[in-house]
């Protein structure tokens, strides 16, 4: 496959498109500012072939993207403990549903949306005695490098602002589902937000659902393949909040959103691809990212379908 010439097809075609229905997220006040005309693609492949094209050396706020690598730290470390605490079930409703959570007693659905994220930040602090310095090694470890941090001005703007997280936090406290102190939960929450990366260390970094658990370039393994593969299924089914099924059906790859405006893939076996452009759907995935990677499936005739 011919990935340089795609990808600079990919390109000419979202840069040439108008998004007059793309929004900037005003629910955090440090992304509004965010220049709207940005785009930048990477795809990694396997065998060690590298691709970008635009803005793919950029930083950007990963947001809910960073909460499969929360997921993958207690997955790898209490295995199937962790759907003792949280579901698998793709929620059908927004990432921040209030509604959701009440009926269902405080048990949040699957592991990307808000609530299930704040449960796996609240396990992280009951298994690990330097919960955040264990979280961002963790996350250093498997994209390989060593400087990959959050960005400290959005993190404060979330925690400025995540009345609606602190609601859904207390809530499940209600019901016994947060065992730790709420503020500390909060805290390691909106950090693992606020995390920074561009697209080709994004890409990287998600080798590791393509490379079946292990980190790319090494013999480590982080998850098993039976793991690996319920991780990708929960992507899958869950990692686009209530647009799932629709990513489903124009892409076709097991992947995760932010509301930062990034979109990260994987095709097992093959490659990974991350996508920026920070306008947003009205279900809070990028439209241009979203028309990038049904462009990739659809013009190179690949997906897990």
């Amino acid at each position: 496959m011919d990935f340089k010439n795609l990808l600079n097809r990919i390109y000419a075609e979202i840069k040439s498109s108008k998004w007059e229905d793309g929004n900037l997220p005003d629910y955090i006040p440090e992304l509004k500012h965010i220049n709207p005309d940005k785009f930048g693609m990477s795809l990694i492949t396997l065998d060690g072939k590298n691709y970008g094209v635009g803005d793919f050396q950029e930083k950007f706020s990963l947001q809910s993207i960073a909460k499969v690598f929360a997921f993958t730290l207690v997955y790898k470390d209490l295995g199937g403990k962790v759907f003792e605490r949280v579901g698998v079930e793709p929620s059908g409703n927004p990432f921040n549903s209030l509604i959701q959570l009440e009926q269902e007693r405080g048990f949040p659905r699957n592991p990307l949306i808000n609530a299930g994220a704040l449960v796996v930040c609240d396990m992280i602090i009951e298994n690990f005695d330097t919960p955040e310095k264990t979280l961002f090694d963790f996350i250093r470890k498997i994209a390989r490098n060593s400087s990959i941090d959050y960005n400290s001005s959005v993190y404060q703007s979330e925690k400025n602002a995540g009345h609606r997280n602190r609601a859904m936090i207390h809530l499940m406290k209600s019901f016994g589902t947060i065992k730790n102190d709420t503020d500390k939960v909060l805290d390691l929450y909106f950090k693992l937000c606020s995390l920074e990366m561009n697209t080709e260390e994004l890409s990287q970094t998600f080798l590791l659902y393509a490379n079946e658990g292990k980190i790319y370039g090494s013999d480590e393994r982080i998850l098993t393949k039976s793991q690996t593969k319920r991780t990708n299924a929960i992507m899958q089914t869950c990692g686009f909040y209530d647009e799932a099924g629709e990513f489903t059906f124009r892409v076709g790859l097991p992947g995760k959103s932010g509301v930062g405006g990034g979109i990260a893939a994987v095709h097992p076996g093959k490659y990974a691809v991350a996508t920026w452009s920070p306008l947003l759907n009205k279900k809070g995935n990028s439209v241009a990212g979203m028309k990038a990677l049904e462009l990739l499936t659809t013009k190179s005739g690949w997906s897990v379908f």
